[in-house]
């Protein structure tokens, strides 16, 4: 057996902004430091830094008052925020930049009197935290079956968002749904979802066409949209596709009569783990790895200036 290893692959800039903003953040004002909800989805990753002093909280009721408290990569809404401030809170915004370019594009058109439709998961934190951020009326759906269904205030006032992990090629089908029945709709062009997403799709894409894989390991937490998204997009392509937290998870039985593995992870899996299923697979039997060319990211972020300046 021989593998492929996506290119690129693992955590992206957005991601690697948030966890290094904890760590700043530990560094400058020591243990705790809390974050509403998980940094990232990754479980290992909110392990590590649970361990080091962070408190993970499911609501700012949790947190003292007075506290650092950290709003995490998927972004929150308008009253979460206000809630951190009454609560005096000393507030760090992990929010991904491009999830942040999601908010602003929604509420301009919403300012414009615009009936806004974001294309996400209910329930997802990043869906949560745009819809929240939106003043006027806002409709989250996800499938074509929904976009039929949809009613609307005036069709010729609409613009839509995307989640940003979401899966190109299902968000294309939506759109297209969309500006069928509303020919009037306003949006921005795909290639304004996550370049991320997009980059470790289309490494996907080639190992199930150009490598012809016979099956793909996606390294990422359950919890991951975007990791989710990459075990359904090789599912789609015919190739046995599994979602795993760590290399614990492999089934030998999985790779017989298996030539070919594919290996990637998603946007928030520490490239530590991708090694360890390497080695993993190597005691199962691969004998070559060979990692794929592909497009180079160079996105940095900067961190906010309160944690910069120090």
């Amino acid at each position: 057996m021989d593998v492929r290893l996506a290119n690129p692959r693992g955590f992206c800039a957005g991601v690697d902004r948030a966890i290094e903003i904890v760590e700043r953040a530990l560094e400058i004002h020591g243990a705790p430091v809390y974050v509403l909800h998980e940094i990232v989805h990754n479980r290992h990753v909110v392990e590590d830094l649970a361990a080091r002093g962070v408190m993970f909280v499911d609501e700012l009721g949790q947190v003292p008052q007075g506290s650092v408290t950290i709003f995490s990569a998927h972004g929150v809404s308008d009253e979460v925020v206000r809630t951190a401030e009454e609560r005096g809170l000393r507030i760090v915004d992990a929010t991904c930049p491009l999830v942040t370019k999601v908010h602003l594009r929604a509420q301009s058109d919403s300012a414009k009197g615009l009936e806004v439709v974001l294309i996400g998961h209910p329930g997802h934190p990043e869906v949560e935290g745009t819809r929240g951020r939106i003043p006027g009326p806002v409709h989250v759906l996800s499938t074509v079956g929904e976009v039929e269904a949809l009613v609307v205030r005036d069709p010729e006032r609409l613009s839509y968002v995307t989640q940003t992990t979401l899966s190109i090629d299902d968000t294309r089908e939506v759109i297209q749904a969309l500006v069928r029945r509303f020919p009037h709709i306003r949006g921005p062009e795909l290639k304004d979802i996550c370049y991320a997403t997009q980059n470790r799709q289309n490494a996907v894409k080639r190992l199930t066409t150009e490598e012809r894989i016979d099956v793909l390991i996606v390294i990422g937490s359950k919890n991951s949209s975007n990791s989710n998204r990459l075990a359904e997009l090789g599912t789609r392509s015919g190739v046995r596709s599994y979602l795993i937290d760590d290399a614990r998870e492999i089934r030998p039985e999985w790779l017989v009569t298996t030539n070919r593995i594919g290996v990637t992870a998603g946007a928030s899996a520490p490239e530590t783990l991708v090694q360890q299923v390497i080695e993993r697979l190597r005691e199962l039997g691969v004998s070559h790895v060979r990692e794929m060319e592909g497009e180079l990211e160079t996105t940095v972020f900067k961190l906010p200036e309160s944690l910069s300046a120090h």
